[in-house]
């Protein structure tokens, strides 16, 4: 098939280096020395899924003629991309790849011909330099929407996947783990070093601990994510910070002793916005989160000055007592 990923970032380029591999043809949209890049050398993956080099067509837009569509941006760069390319794309199926809660919903507007489907992508995706993207860490990647079925019969065999039938709960599972995002961008340390240190593994337990409360008091049921059930989460926010812990370390288990700085550290590194906005941010619009409107603040702080705050910094500005 023909299949076009509309943002070939870190996950972005993974799939599409992917696909490749699995005998499809592949046009991806980049920008700046990224897309020469790729023109000149192809998309260069190593890590846990293995090394490649994927000679795919590369532009600013994607072309007509495609089958389907995955869309890959940062979750504020979403709408814009998909309103260029919707002369192109309007009626093909759809997956949005993305952070937050809205991303499916907003394409669906924008694409009112196209059946859109939302995914879940688990494993952890870095870009290294332009043209060059690693996994750090596997998942399981999980689909739901209207063309749910539709992709999981053309991602199967290219990555680990299954649909779900209570999508919206997976998505606050995710935005449970997207917690790990947040302080590394304020402090520069990895997600490794964010749980080793106790001063941000406390920080990190309060924000995912209130991000739990907020979600049940809205109504939400948590779909199993990374083993994380909706009884095992709603048991997490009822512990004591300190009991709590535990949650975070488990997650550092699970990550390995290969770096991993989180999508949000990435962005900032790059000199790009980051999506803080569509990950703490929605907790602060679901319900009454103080700590992750603080974690939101802050990321947007560094965004503006560049700079990066110590463990101890950030213990006296959050003040969790």
């Amino acid at each position: 098939m023909r299949i076009g990923v509309l943002g070939a970032g870190a996950v972005g380029g993974v799939l599409a280096a992917l696909l490749d591999r699995a005998g499809h043809e592949v046009v991806v949209t980049a920008r700046g020395e990224h897309l020469d890049a790729i023109r000149r050398g192809g998309i260069r993956l190593t890590g846990a899924w293995g090394s490649h080099t994927a000679h795919v067509a590369a532009a600013e837009t994607l072309p007509p003629g495609l089958d389907a569509v995955l869309v890959t941006t940062k979750a504020q760069d979403s709408a814009a991309a998909v309103t260029a390319a919707a002369h192109a794309i309007d009626g093909l199926p759809v997956l949005v790849v993305q952070n937050g809660l809205a991303g499916v919903a907003a394409t669906s507007t924008l694409l009112p011909r196209s059946e859109v489907a939302g995914a879940l992508a688990l494993f952890a995706a870095s870009y290294l330099s332009p043209g060059e993207v690693a996994v750090t860490s596997t998942a399981h990647t999980h689909l739901g929407g209207a063309a749910a079925g539709f992709f999981e019969r053309l991602l199967r065999g290219v990555i680990p996947v299954s649909v779900t039938h209570n999508f919206a709960g997976a998505q606050w599972t995710k935005l449970i783990v997207n917690q790990l995002n947040a302080l590394p961008a304020i402090t520069g340390l990895s997600v490794q070093e964010v749980i080793a240190d106790p001063r941000t593994r406390r920080a990190l337990t309060a924000s995912m601990r209130e991000a739990v409360r907020v979600a049940l008091a809205a109504g939400v049921r948590f779909e199993p994510v990374q083993g994380l059930t909706h009884s095992r989460l709603a048991f997490f926010a009822r512990l004591p910070l300190w009991a709590g812990q535990l949650l975070p370390l488990r997650f550092g288990r699970y990550l390995g002793s290969t770096p991993n700085p989180g999508s949000t550290l990435q962005s900032i590194r790059r000199g790009q916005p980051t999506e803080i906005d569509y990950l703490n941010g929605a907790v602060a619009a679901t319900g009454h989160a103080p700590i992750n409107a603080r974690l939101v603040e802050l990321v947007h702080e560094v965004e503006r000055t560049g700079r990066f705050l110590t463990p101890q910094q950030l213990s006296a500005k959050m003040r969790l007592g």
